[in-house]
């Protein structure tokens, strides 16, 4: 059976722009695409921290170095720049694939770059050790 699971993120970037004019897709700098896992025109799910807002998208490559999150046709309704987003992209994994798999978990500063990277995600709870509060 096959079951999905994470393959890569980037957490809370920066939308650098929101372009109503163009066909679609979401524009990233290439090394955000690299440091994620993405590829080009995959699949991806954009989550608006700012303001709730989900949508899903395809990946175009921009230019390198820039830090480019640029959010393309209709969905600048929905985001828009200066937005907090998390980009998140996930794939089908068979029992063994899973078990062996690691996400490309991928943070990033004011302007886009990468200061960091992990293979799970842990909350901070849950990365002490410790317990919250019982409901």
């Amino acid at each position: 059976m096959l079951r999905q699971f994470l393959l890569g993120k980037i957490h809370r970037g920066v939308v650098t722009r929101a372009d109503l004019d163009y066909m679609g897709s979401v524009t990233l700098d290439p090394l955000l695409i690299e440091a994620a896992g993405f590829m080009e025109n995959e699949k991806v799910d954009i989550y608006d921290v700012t303001n709730g807002a989900r949508l899903a998208t395809y990946v175009i490559p921009g230019i390198a170095g820039t830090g480019e999150i640029g959010i393309n046709g209709a969905a600048a309704h929905l985001v828009h720049a200066g937005d907090l987003v998390i980009i998140a992209a996930y794939g089908w994994l068979d029992e063994a694939e899973a078990a062996r798999h690691k996400p490309k978990v991928v943070f990033v500063d004011e302007r886009n770059q990468v200061v960091s990277r992990a293979s799970q995600e842990r909350t901070p709870a849950a990365a002490a050790g410790t317990l919250g509060p019982r409901i």
